[in-house]
């Protein structure tokens, strides 16, 4: 029997949230897991939320996630971490790049970006992993592998065979940035 998984993947536009999903949606559904999932996008474009939801289960009927109900939270940015942390079910895991991207209203004075986001996470949770993935993926070879970082976090968190994730992400990221990515996901289940 597959044990069911709930993930939450949360970051800003542009942060490559929705290609880490799909590697991991293809893992799942190669490693025997029904999978649903679901994203929302909140002026991806300009800076804004994006937020996958991908469930995986012996059989999945919803692809959404209720509050306190994520296993894990995958966060590509700091802010992003707190604003889903109610997500996170008791006794969850949360991943957080501790990059910070300034949205709008911090950019333009309206807004002030909060203090010590890991420490408040830290708090409240107590399986909390933090990583400099955009800086991992720099000395990878290309900085937008940051999200592959953070998958190779990731899948230290699932039973899914490391093949299998290979796999998936040789099937999902285009042939001619496979082998920065595979560096990426090797330094990322390092962490």
């Amino acid at each position: 029997m597959l044990k069911p998984v709930d993930v939450l993947m949360v970051g800003v536009g542009g942060q490559g949230t929705i290609l880490a999903s799909k590697v991991l949606a293809a893992a799942a559904r190669a490693a025997g897991y029904d999978v649903k999932m679901s994203e929302i996008h909140g002026m991806a474009q300009r800076g804004g939320s994006v937020v996958t939801q991908v469930r995986l289960g012996e059989k999945v009927h919803s692809p959404l996630i209720s509050e306190g109900e994520a296993d894990v939270i995958l966060a590509f940015e700091q802010l992003e971490a707190l604003r889903w942390l109610p997500y996170l079910k008791p006794g969850g895991t949360i991943i957080i790049n501790n990059q910070r991207i300034y949205p709008v209203p911090v950019l333009a004075g309206a807004a002030e970006y909060p203090e010590n986001i890991i420490g408040k996470i830290k708090e409240r949770v107590t399986s909390v992993l933090v990583l400099d993935a955009l800086q991992k993926a720099i000395e990878c070879g290309n900085a937008k592998a940051a999200n592959v970082v953070l998958l190779g976090a990731l899948a230290k968190q699932l039973p899914i065979e490391e093949k299998i994730w290979r796999e998936a992400l040789a099937a999902t990221v285009p042939p001619r940035f496979l082998e920065v990515n595979q560096k990426a996901f090797n330094e990322g289940a390092r962490c």
